[in-house]
């Protein structure tokens, strides 16, 4: 199957295999399973952040990310279309006991003026405006440059909030822009990472910041069950991940803009070029609603997964495990599906 659905579908690499074997292991909760230190060391480094914890999913992260910067009653800011709105079953609300102040960016960030024109007045009808949620790459695959991030958290800054950025493909936007991924990370108090998207790793991310934002996020970390015990054997895989996989990252974005360009010549498609910039392309088809289900079930039998139209847009994903070829002949077949009506 050659599998567009998500970065998400990567399987662990036979180094991953090997060093989840030989890791060394304790108990995490304890803190003492060598692995998992020697990741949260490695991670908190590569961000340019004091610490960092190993946690189970990116959503996680971000939630603990939440917990930890904001108390109940209070309000964050986010994107209307950010991750931590829209993909996380409003945890905010159900675990932090915040409020959400959404900003409506279209697909782009948001700006510094955005931020002071969200704030909360002090008026006691209010809630409190305490946390800024960033995203970067945002969820359209486009990535958001260390001076755009900058001008947004100095904004949050000057009036009091703290920042926490949702990096969870920070990497493909480093590489995409050509820049070291602390740039990006560098104007805010907290950042998650994912590395089981496409870095390959089978489980976790990580979440990175000042000592004393890691220590509150242990615990709450605690709370939420995610308490982690022999982890060594994951954290093996995230070590490799940031070590071997970062690096390679623009293949999948080389094979974007291959499937992208293939995408564009068929009859009636449109992707524009030119935001196809990660590992992401965007494409609107020739297809009506009706004929979603169809399309999708056509190309699975054809032996490429996909995952149906939002708001009338195909989404495709490159990873590790879709090669050049892979992504000409997943073109081909959609063509052939269309044409097949």
């Amino acid at each position: 199957m050659i599998d567009l659905r998500s970065d998400t579908v990567t399987r662990p690499t036979e180094a991953m295999y090997a060093a989840m074997k030989a890791a060394p292991l304790g108990d995490d909760v304890y803190g003492d399973d060598p692995t998992v230190n020697e990741l949260e060391a490695l991670a908190a480094r590569v961000m340019g952040k004091e610490a960092a914890l190993f946690v189970c999913s990116g959503t996680m992260g971000n939630q603990l990310a939440i917990m930890s910067h904001t108390r109940p009653g209070e309000e964050m800011i986010a994107g209307r279309h950010s991750h931590v709105i829209e993909h996380e079953a409003g945890g905010h609300a159900r675990l932090s006991g915040v409020s959400a102040m959404l900003v409506e960016t279209g697909d782009g960030w948001i700006t510094g003026e955005e931020v002071v024109r969200n704030l909360r007045s002090a008026d006691i009808h209010h809630p409190k405006s305490s946390l800024l949620c960033l995203e970067n790459a945002l969820g359209n695959g486009l990535p958001v440059t260390a001076a755009a991030t900058r001008e947004a958290a100095e904004a949050a800054h000057a009036n009091g909030l703290m920042v926490h950025l949702d990096g969870a493909r920070i990497f493909n936007a480093a590489t995409a822009l050509g820049v070291d991924v602390q740039e990006l990370a560098g104007p805010v108090d907290s950042v998650m990472f994912c590395l089981s998207k496409g870095l390959c790793a089978p489980v976790g991310s990580m979440l990175c910041g000042s000592r004393e934002f890691v220590a509150r996020a242990r615990r709450n970390r605690k709370i939420l069950g995610g308490g982690l015990r022999q982890a060594g054997v994951l954290a093996a895989c995230g070590l490799v991940a940031i070590r071997e996989m970062t690096g390679r990252l623009g293949e999948d974005h080389e094979n974007a803009r291959l499937l992208a360009e293939a995408l564009a010549g068929i009859p009636g498609a449109v992707v524009d070029l030119d935001r196809v910039r990660t590992n992401m392309v965007w494409a609107r088809l020739p297809l009506s609603e009706v004929r979603d289900a169809g399309f999708v079930s056509y190309l699975k039998e054809a032996g490429v997964l996909i995952n149906g139209a939002t708001a009338g847009l195909y989404r495709f994903v490159t990873h590790h495990d879709v090669g050049r070829e892979d992504v000409l002949k997943a073109a081909a077949l959609i063509g052939d599906a269309l044409q097949a009506g």
